[in-house]
């Protein structure tokens, strides 16, 4: 099984020798690439839809794996028992979605009498939103990692559920949200590109704006609604420019 640099990249963060659940497995390449080059013992691929499940059994089929991997039609963690797994993956979805998801699964993440499974999370949209439930809920990212393919950007994460209050209550600022902490700790050359390129692109709509707003208000010079959209729109413009500037001060030490 030869994965793609973000699958690789999402694979390289579960710990090895621990059984996997992976959510929306789609064609199951990650649990069949594990198991099959020995990282983990086994593994259980599970999707909500009928179609990607069929095609995960037939992949697992042609690598003879059907004794390690086990199938599981199953809306999120629904389909999983506290204490079955000891990592989750959930890679290629929305952010929304995968706070959903964790959300919804409390019952497997904080079973009391369970340890809680380390996540493997790769949002493909919102990733702040995820990375703030994981803040909320006591989840400490430990390791991050950020591909750049096809033309996109794809920022994983890896956390691990942190039971010491002390130690859990750190706030992460905005930076972090946005941008990660790890990454940030590491100067991650693939997020500088990301950042450079975000950087660019809010140039050119800070421009659009400015471009665009010129005669907003009403002839008795009052902002019309849009001119309030507008200057809105300019705030969240500016203040993001301003958090990437911040973050490219951090490779230029």
């Amino acid at each position: 099984m030869k994965l793609s640099k973000r699958l690789l990249a999402v694979s390289d963060m579960v710990t090895p020798g621990s059984i996997l659940a992976d959510i929306g497995t789609d064609h199951a390449y990650i649990p069949i690439y594990l198991v099959e080059n020995r990282i983990i013992p086994r593994a259980i691929a599970m999707d909500v839809n009928q179609g990607p499940l069929a095609r995960a059994k037939e992949h697992i089929r042609e690598h003879a794996l059907e004794r390690d991997i086990e199938t599981r039609l199953s809306d999120g963690l629904a389909g999983l028992h506290p204490g079955e797994v000891q990592s989750l993956v959930i890679a290629g979805m929305g952010g929304a979605l995968t706070v959903r998801i964790l959300r919804e699964g409390a019952q497997i993440l904080f079973s009391h009498d369970m340890e809680t499974p380390e996540l493997i999370l790769q949002p493909q949209s919102e990733v702040p939103s995820v990375r703030m439930y994981l803040e909320q809920n006591r989840f400490r990212i430990v390791r991050e990692d950020m591909v750049f393919e096809d033309g996109k950007y794809y920022p994983m994460m890896k956390a691990v559920r942190v039971c010491d209050l002390e130690t859990s209550s750190r706030c992460a600022d905005t930076i972090e949200l946005n941008f990660g902490p790890e990454l940030l700790k590491m100067r991650h050359p693939v997020l500088k590109q990301f950042l450079l390129h975000e950087r660019a692109a809010q140039d050119r709509i800070l421009k659009s704006l400015e471009q665009n707003g010129r005669g907003a208000s009403d002839n008795k010079g009052r902002l019309s609604d849009a001119a309030g959209q507008y200057c809105e729109r300019m705030s969240e413009v500016l203040s993001y420019i301003r958090l990437i500037d911040e973050a490219l001060m951090l490779y230029s030490g």
